[in-house]
């Protein structure tokens, strides 16, 4: 009974053997005779992989069976492996074939129908993946901003992965071609990095990403050089570079002013733009156009002829402020990224920039650091009108003959940068008049400066030149000779899209994912993507349109409402918590000349939700002012004033900001300049003489800089208990302008 059950139990084992054998036998597997040629073993393969590949089969049991498809090809389309296999059934390449046969019932488990390493892989280190092994931190740190410079061509891979070791020979030749041209590689391992792969949105191996501008791209076509190669140039941003053409480059070249940038131009013989050049051009696209011409064109000869290119090499011509002669010229037959970078990087701006943005004014005046390392910035403030024009070439001609490396010269158009101009130092050097250099010096992150204003201002003539150049030779010997401080606001960002075109763009984008993804039926990387349009449109309809609706236009003039009987209650006594009004007092005779000098000093506050701008007729409500400063008892007794001369005095050009919830105003009295608006007397003119009209459009000179103190809050406050009544005493003899 023993033996009988003992060869019953011998049996199943046979049984299980034969049909593990079977299982895991790779000409089963791909369907082929032992004596298949390598053609008909490569065509069975190719069949078997497209069927059961599991971004298109949805079997459960897809992605086991195309590992074993996989598995099976990689041993029979190798003569020595197969052979191997043949006559030992051994695919473990790191174990010497035939020692099954010396080691007994061990040795046959290790064989390949028991050896777990059927599924086991370790990694390669051939071709020195650990160099681009990325991390989370080390990805969010670096490879993700970096993104914004240039793309990145990301494997994810896994040491259980058969088929990350099938295309690994194609990677190999991908990496070689790429990386060279300023590609960068990344290499992600789903078993030790598995918080980044989830960041990634890539939950199987293998699988290639492409990452541009931070956005995480998934690569879905046959793993082959080309099409990797076709994958990057994809990714890169349409119009990097513009054709240029006999019928267009006098336009492009003329376009430095408005784009504020150098241009660059390649010649080559081939009739599609380089990857390099686009790689390149990605890289500093925020400093530098650039334009391709081919040279095998015939609607190029003219272009070729006026620069005498050599048509025998690839040539790159730099053009700065003189669109007709380059300021710098590369000649090379193998052109490298690294000229390429060194020859862009040695020119990224034009002679005189235009300050657009803070991220330019900080890296053309840097923060001084060091004392070799002294930057001074010579600064024209200037207009875009045609009257400015010759004064602004002839600070370029200056800075031009003047390349000294520690001078970077810029200048600014005071209409787009008011909060620059406007600043109260500023301000006084530039009066929209005629344009006015400032040299400075950068101090600090937040903005202070040592500065010192060329007297006389710039109107580009001989005596200014000599007067700048003669300052500009003090200071290389004083470096003191930059006596006032002062801090700059942040300038604004003249190049920024407006909201709507970048939520566009980021739509656009948003939708090519969800594209790509419905198409590979990758619903696991998509949600994310789903969650984020859901929220952008969210904020979108419950924001931004319902405020573009309630949200009245905004005024290209300053709305000032007289106090009346009607008005007062809504605009003083009832005024909203927050709310201030600045009042103007004037007469019927000073009417006109206050409120047209009022609007210009307000205009630029006129901005402000919180501020509203009134009048009030001294000729109607004569007793409002001697009732409201003697209602401020402190402030009046410590000036020595009494009733009787509150109610003679003239309060014409006086301005008020009255906070009716608080119940305190404001006072700015009038600043009797005359002729000279830089006088800094503040007596009040008084006398029974009727002012002029040049006298009282002067009595609000320095309203706008009582404007900047209320707006930072640093003004005197006089509290009152109450707000007086407005009464009604109109005069029969007067009327209204």
């Amino acid at each position: 009974v023993e033996t009988g059950f003992l060869a019953f139990i011998l049996l199943i084992l046979s049984v299980q053997l034969v049909k593990t054998s079977s299982e895991h036998d790779p000409y089963k597997i791909l369907g082929v005779g032992r004596s298949a040629s390598q053609t008909e073993i490569k065509r069975a393969y190719k069949n078997l992989a497209k069927e059961w590949h599991p971004d298109k089969n949805k079997d459960p049991k897809a992605e086991e069976m195309f590992i074993k498809v996989s598995k099976s090809y990689e041993i029979l389309s190798n003569e020595e492996r197969r052979s191997n296999f043949d006559r030992y059934g051994q695919m473990d390449e790191n174990q010497p074939f035939g020692q099954s046969q010396h080691q007994g019932f061990r040795g046959f488990h290790n064989s390949f129908y028991f050896d777990e390493s059927f599924f086991h892989f370790p990694r390669s280190r051939d071709f020195a993946d650990s160099k681009y092994l990325l991390h989370h931190a080390q990805f969010n740190s670096d490879v993700l901003p970096d993104s914004h410079k240039r793309p990145y061509l990301i494997k994810v891979t896994s040491e259980w992965c058969f088929a990350c070791i099938h295309i690994e020979p194609v990677w190999k030749e991908t990496v070689q071609e790429l990386e060279p041209l300023g590609v960068g590689i990344g290499i992600v391992d789903l078993g030790y990095e598995r918080r980044l792969a989830n960041q990634l949105g890539a939950h199987r191996a293998p699988s290639i990403i492409g990452l541009v501008n931070g956005r995480v791209t998934f690569f879905h076509q046959a793993v082959v050089r080309e099409h990797l190669r076709q994958f990057i140039e994809n990714l890169l941003p349409q119009r990097l570079v513009e054709k240029i053409t006999d019928d267009n480059y006098l336009a492009y070249l003329d376009n430095w002013h408005a784009e504020n940038k150098p241009s660059v131009v390649l010649f080559d013989q081939v009739p599609v733009v380089p990857l390099l050049y686009k790689l390149t051009a990605f890289a500093f696209r925020d400093y530098v156009r650039f334009g391709y011409v081919d040279q095998g064109d015939t609607h190029n000869t003219r272009l070729l002829r006026q620069f005498n290119i050599n048509t025998y090499a690839p040539t790159m011509l730099l053009f700065k402020e003189d669109t007709e002669k380059p300021v710098d010229i590369i000649q090379a037959r193998g052109m490298k990224r690294q000229i390429m970078d060194e020859f862009v990087s040695n020119n990224k701006f034009l002679q005189v920039p235009r300050l657009v943005n803070q991220q330019l004014f900080d890296e053309l005046c840097p923060v001084k650091q060091f004392h070799r390392r002294r930057k001074y910035c010579v600064l024209l403030i200037t207009g875009e009108e045609q009257a400015f024009l010759p004064g602004n070439k002839a600070f370029l001609d200056f800075a031009s003959a003047n390349k000294k490396e520690v001078l970077r010269f810029a200048y600014v158009y005071q209409r787009q940068q008011q909060p620059l101009c406007l600043s109260s130092e500023i301000k006084n050097i530039f009066r929209g008049q005629c344009a006015s250099v400032v040299i400075l010096e950068r101090r600090s992150q937040a903005g202070k400066v040592l500065y010192r204003s060329v007297s006389g201002g710039w109107n580009g003539s001989e005596e200014d030149k000599y007067r700048l150049h003669e300052q500009l030779e003090l200071l290389q010997k004083d470096p003191t000779y930059l006596s006032s401080d002062t801090t700059l606001p942040e300038l604004n960002n003249e190049m920024a899209p407006m909201f709507l075109i970048q939520w566009m763009n980021a739509a656009y984008d948003y939708i090519l994912q969800i594209y790509d993804d419905l198409l590979y039926s990758n619903w696991r990387e998509m949600m994310p993507i789903l969650s984020l349009i859901f929220s952008a449109l969210f904020i979108l309809f419950g924001t931004v349109i319902i405020q573009a609706f309630s949200r009245p236009p905004k005024k290209d003039f300053v709305e000032v409402t007289e106090l009346t009987d009607i008005t007062y209650t809504s605009n003083l006594v009832k005024l909203r918590p927050g709310h201030i009004n600045v009042v103007l007092v004037l007469t019927n005779a000073s009417k006109t000349a206050l409120l047209r000098k009022f609007a210009k000093e307000v205009f630029s506050f006129s901005g402000t939700q919180t501020l509203h701008f009134s009048f009030l007729n001294a000729d109607k409500h004569r007793h409002w002012m001697p009732s409201l400063l003697r209602s401020a008892t402190d402030v009046m007794q410590s000036e020595g004033h009494s009733d009787e001369d509150e109610e003679s005095s003239d309060y014409t050009g006086h301005v008020l900001a009255l906070n009716g919830y608080k119940k305190y105003f404001c006072l700015f009295r009038p600043v009797f300049t005359g002729d000279d608006p830089n006088d800094s007397s503040s007596e009040t003119s008084r006398g029974s003489s009727r002012a002029t009209s040049i006298e009282v459009h002067h009595k609000l000179d320095r309203l706008g800089l009582w404007m900047e103190r209320l707006m930072e809050g640093t003004l005197p406050r006089l509290r009152v208990p109450a707000w007086p009544a407005l009464e009604e005493t109109i005069n029969n003899s007067s009327t209204e302008s």
